[in-house]
């Protein structure tokens, strides 16, 4: 699996454990819902705007998110 792919699956996964429904987390952190759509399901690459909005969504900056996702890969 691609890293972007896996990238990908990490936040939806990660908004969907959070009890964010894509909508509204993405209308709050100033991204379009079908942009946010398109990047969790691997049709659109991941741009560091929206990076930098999803982290500020979570209190994080794009490289503590990265940092995170990260640390799962290695764990599995």
């Amino acid at each position: 699996m691609q890293y972007n792919q896996k990238l990908s699956k990490y936040l939806k996964k990660i908004r969907q454990a959070k009890g964010y429904k894509l909508n509204s987390f993405a209308y709050k952190n100033g991204i379009e819902p079908s942009t946010l759509s398109r990047v969790e399901n691997n049709l659109l690459e991941i741009k560091i705007s929206v990076l930098e909005k999803i982290a500020t969504g979570y209190n994080k900056t794009p490289a503590q998110l990265l940092h995170d996702f990260e640390e799962e890969q290695n764990r599995n």
